[in-house]
């Protein structure tokens, strides 16, 4: 008896030992929560389904269980196996960075507009054609730009870090920058996929 415990307990502790819990970067969440903050800046802009978005590969689709990972539910608490946590983009910070851009963009508008400015591919935004400024307007501009980069630096970090993952900044500043596009209003210019410019 005491033998098939001890073949028991050594099989439970290899299980467990061999279990890797991978996290996966929760890509509907985050593209939930980027269209939600994006709506709220850019406000009542004209709006088109996101690129991709009916791309089943852009979507997270959990891993069919089988009876192996059945097996683990019993043998690992769900508490500690949850491979998708919550997605939080709604801290102190990033609803402080969020009202600053809401705020700036009534300035940045009619530069978008006029495609002076226009979205780039990393999610920031960058002057287009610089001859569409007025010259005394383009110090403003510049000084606008770099508020708004620097606010959106941060809120794709912010956002990472408040997962506890600060590895998926890559992956939320690429979510946004969709977003962003997805979002414009026909006739803003943005950046696509090889850098080169594009009108919506």
């Amino acid at each position: 008896m005491k033998t098939i415990q001890l073949v028991f307990v050594t099989a439970f502790l290899l299980l467990t030992a061999c279990v890797t819990i991978n996290i996966y970067f929760p890509a509907a969440e985050a593209r939930e929560a980027a269209e939600k903050i994006v709506d709220d800046i850019l406000g009542d802009e004209a709006k088109q389904p996101a690129p991709g978005k009916d791309d089943q590969s852009m979507d997270f689709r959990p891993v069919e269980r089988s009876y192996a990972l059945n097996l683990f539910d019993l043998l690992i608490p769900p508490a500690e196996a949850a491979a998708i946590p919550k997605f939080d983009a709604d801290t102190p910070l990033i609803r402080k960075l969020q009202a600053s851009m809401k705020q700036r963009h009534a300035q940045l508008k009619p530069f978008y507009e006029g495609g002076a400015i226009g979205f780039t591919q990393d999610a920031l935004v960058d002057i287009r054609e610089l001859s569409a400024v007025p010259l005394k307007q383009r110090g403003a501009l510049k000084n606008l730009l770099a508020a708004e980069n620097n606010d959106r630096n941060q809120l794709y970090k912010e956002i990472a870090r408040a997962n506890g993952h600060p590895e998926w900044e890559k992956d939320v500043r690429a979510t946004f920058s969709t977003t962003w596009i997805s979002n414009a209003a026909k006739g803003w210019w943005y950046q696509n996929s090889k850098g080169a410019w594009v009108q919506k």
